[in-house]
């Protein structure tokens, strides 16, 4: 387990790690450039960089851990990989199974594999699933994410690269919103967060802002510290109401 430094969760969990670029917003992928980082110190999972690998030698951390934490399952990955076993999947559900103290976020933009794998199981109830829409062209994805019987269903908008549009939110109850961050990061503008934060008040939807990344409100390029959170004169940091049955 890791402390995280992401606004909406407390720590990461990587039973796997590495990925392949799939759509839009992963051209800057900040997973790939701390994999080739922590390979380069010799760091114990990176020895092949982001190419994906499973790491069986982590899957009981969460056993080990009894305060109730915020997990965001595979920061450095996508658990629903094209080469990521099923097998190996049953095996990271059934530690989550086991550990009804934790809450377990994750997300994915490979939204076929996540329906191929839960249409004959169930999805824990201690998971909230996310899918991730960066383009309009990805809004596909919120389609297939309310097919999947998750109690909490979330879209990590992030980064944020155009408008896109309309948003049919039914079925989803959680909406995170963010800017690119690096020195190679695309701008977003503040009329596409507020189209989206506008939609989700209206339809009565969580909204979180995560940040402008490395361009600011104003347009202009500096630290994503110094850029901030505030949008529309605040920060949002709304999340969805649940109980469990613990």
């Amino acid at each position: 387990m890791s402390q995280s430094k992401i606004e909406w969760t407390e720590a990461t969990w990587n039973p796997s790690v590495g990925c392949d670029k799939v759509s839009a917003g992963c051209k800057f992928c900040y997973a790939e450039v701390m994999a080739q980082r922590l390979q380069a110190m010799g760091t114990k999972g990176y020895e092949n960089g982001f190419e994906f690998r499973i790491l069986p030698d982590r899957l009981a951390i969460p056993n080990r851990i009894k305060k109730p934490t915020k997990f965001f399952v595979n920061s450095m990955s996508d658990l629903f990989h094209e080469k990521m076993p099923f097998g190996y999947l049953d095996k990271v559900f059934k530690i989550i199974k086991q550990t009804p103290q934790h809450t377990y976020q994750i997300l994915t933009k490979r939204e076929d594999n996540l329906v191929k794998y839960f249409k004959n199981r169930s999805v824990p109830e201690n998971v909230w699933m996310g899918v991730t829409v960066e383009i309009a062209k990805t809004k596909n994805r919120i389609d297939a994410l309310r097919l999947i019987n998750s109690k909490i269903r979330f879209l990590s908008i992030e980064p944020l690269l155009e408008d896109i549009g309309e948003l049919d939110l039914t079925g989803i109850h959680w909406v995170i919103v963010g800017g690119e961050s690096g020195h190679k990061a695309r701008p977003m503008k503040p009329e596409w967060a507020i189209n989206i934060q506008k939609q989700c008040d209206d339809q009565d939807i969580s909204f979180f802002f995560k940040q402008w990344g490395t361009w600011g409100a104003d347009g202009r390029k500096r630290s994503k510290k110094a850029n901030g959170r505030i949008l529309l004169g605040k920060e949002w940091n709304e999340e969805p109401e649940i109980e469990y049955s613990i």
